[in-house]
């Protein structure tokens, strides 16, 4: 699976590795409250309601992090890390449905060799938390049959070995742009930073290589492939990052 390709193709390999890497209070109104006599005579009507009829949510993800979902997103790639400084996670993908959100998929997964940062900046090889949309794929393989935009070329190579000695060989043949200071819209090979180069980029969702990441989330490359044949950008799919404690603010 190695190729050969230009040094400059290289090059720009490894530094994308380096970045992989409401509402008012109502008043109270004291002369229209019940006696207690008359509040305890019947069940109020929320009391009758089924915990089952409530719409499923998304596990462990806080109001905080909901809210920054768009309503049009009907796709959640959720990676649910284990600690702080933990480069194990979990990734599972999840559908919106009439019944709320139903998992379709779940995954080991790994992220960035010290963990996850609420302000990722390049090499601090700390994945960053949030909520960030997935428009734009690519890989040095040929497309495996995603509706994602995908950029088929020979930059995506990872040369080297990884924090534990494992090859990083066939570590991009598949890869998904998590759009962290990045313009959505290109090939996960564009450079743009709309945050500034210190606050990093590069960061993807690509093939597993058996170890911690700089920045990025792996998966395996069979779970890869069927990730990639799965989104739709017609659903408009975010992926919902971070370790347990931050996602559940």
């Amino acid at each position: 699976m190695i190729t050969r390709i230009p040094s400059v193709a290289l090059v720009a390999a490894s530094v994308l590795l380096t970045g992989c890497g409401g509402g008012a209070l109502a008043a109270t109104d004291h002369a229209s409250t019940p006696s207690p006599a008359a509040s305890s005579s019947a069940p109020s009507p929320s009391s009758e309601v089924s915990a089952e009829a409530a719409p499923r949510q998304l596990p462990g993800v806080g109001p905080k992090m909901l809210a920054r979902i768009p309503a049009s997103t009907e796709q959640v790639v959720l990676v649910t890390g284990r600690g702080e400084d933990s480069p194990r996670s979990t990734l599972a993908l999840y559908e919106r449905t009439d019944d709320g959100w139903e998992q379709t998929a779940s995954w080991a997964a790994h992220n960035a060799l010290k963990g996850w940062s609420n302000h990722h900046m390049a090499g601090d090889l700390r994945s960053p938390v949030g909520v960030f949309s997935l428009t734009d794929a690519g890989g040095l393989l040929k497309d495996p049959g995603t509706k994602l935009s995908y950029d088929r070329g020979r930059g995506f190579v990872s040369p080297g070995t990884g924090f534990e000695g494992e090859p990083l060989a066939g570590s991009f043949d598949y890869v998904i742009a998590i759009n962290y200071n990045r313009r959505p819209g290109t090939s996960p090979l564009d450079w743009t930073r709309p945050l500034g180069s210190s606050r990093g980029g590069g960061i993807w969702i690509h093939v597993d290589h058996g170890g911690p990441t700089h920045g990025c989330v792996s998966i395996a490359e069979d779970h890869m492939k069927e990730l990639l044949r799965t989104l739709d950008p017609a659903r408009h799919p975010v992926v919902v990052m971070g370790a347990a404690a931050a996602l559940g603010r």
